[in-house]
């Protein structure tokens, strides 16, 4: 499979190098496409090793279920403001929670939730 495949979103496999240990981890996690911007996020209060590491090191692979696999970069999305507008998307449009539901528990997802934009390297 090709990049094509990143454009629905969907589970993959991605593999970090870890922030303490410097070796390689390797997870199943969902990445979420929106228009055209690739994001990793999860639920939140829980410590994600996975946004450590990409934290300390934010070159990463993405391995695609097909076969692929492909160099990444990862970047936090701190702005309260972007990030409110990002997991709101991500939760009614990829996760199909119903808008009013969404737009009442967002602050304690945009307080607590991690969250990365990533983009694919040529």
């Amino acid at each position: 499979m090709t990049t094509g495949s990143l454009e629905t979103g969907g589970l993959c496999e991605i593999t970090t190098i870890g922030s303490q240990t410097g070796r390689p981890h390797r997870i199943e996690i969902a990445f979420h496409n929106l228009d055209g911007e690739l994001f990793i996020t999860g639920r939140p209060g829980f410590k994600r090793d996975w946004l450590a590491n990409l934290k300390a090191n934010p070159k990463f692979t993405v391995h695609l279920r097909h076969g692929s696999d492909l160099t990444a970069l990862a970047t936090e999305v701190t702005d309260p403001a972007e990030r409110d507008q990002v997991l709101y998307d991500i939760r009614t449009r990829s996760w199909g929670v119903d808008a009013a539901k969404a737009k009442a528990t967002n602050r304690i997802w945009v307080e607590s939730s991690p969250l990365v934009r990533f983009t694919i390297e040529a």
